[in-house]
Formats: C-alpha cells, sequence, structure tokens
C-alpha cells in the first residue's frame, strides 16, 4: 500500500516535472496518533510556475493534491519557486511549532 507521502512525491513529480522536490512529513510534530501522515511541508521548484502569482502557484498545488485534501492531510506548507528564485534562497523557513489540538 503507498503511503501518503509517497502518493504526493508522484502526482508532484508528475504535474510539475520538479528541479527540486522536497516532501516533509511533519506530522510527528503535531498532536496526531502516531504514523500519522496528516501536516506536510513541500518544496517544489518548476520551471511551469512561470508568470504565476504564489497565490496561483499554491493553488495549482491544491488541485493537483485535492483528494489528499479531502481524505486526511489536514495541512500542508507550500513553498514553491522557479528555478532562478530557488537558486538564490536554496532554504526554506522552518515550520511554526504545532499550538496543539485534539486527537
Amino acid at each position: 500500500m503507498a503511503t501518503t507521502e509517497s502518493i504526493i512525491i508522484k502526482k508532484l513529480e508528475q504535474a510539475f516535472s520538479p528541479d527540486h522536490l522536497q516532501v516533509i512529513n511533519e506530522s510527528a510534530s503535531h498532536n496526531v496518533p502516531e504514523g500519522s501522515e496528516s501536516h506536510f511541508k513541500v518544496v517544489l521548484v518548476s520551471q511551469s510556475f512561470e508568470g504565476q502569482s504564489a497565490v496561483k502557484r499554491h493553488q495549482s498545488v491544491y488541485a493537483v493534491l485535492a483528494a489528499e485534501l479531502q481524505s486526511g492531510v489536514h495541512a500542508l506548507a507550500l513553498h514553491t519557486y522557479l528555478p532562478v528564485e530557488w537558486e538564490k534562497q536554496k532554504s526554506v523557513p522552518s515550520s511554526p511549532n504545532c499550538l496543539g489540538g485534539s486527537k
């Protein structure tokens, strides 16, 4: 059975042909059951974002991952870049600490 993380990676690779892709399961840092796949950070670098605002980039990722967002993925931190933007930066902000929630 494929993991949610592997499904996200496959879908993003197919949709965006990324120059760089990181999908980080951050669920363990949140108040969720052990082994959960509900909180992810995605770093996606793709030329396909040319001419798109940050909002449009995020909307395009949400569209590709719509099924996952409806079936268990609770949080998706997106960091989307063009290759030239990534070359200047090559790092992303740390995710904020979990503020709680319930199991």
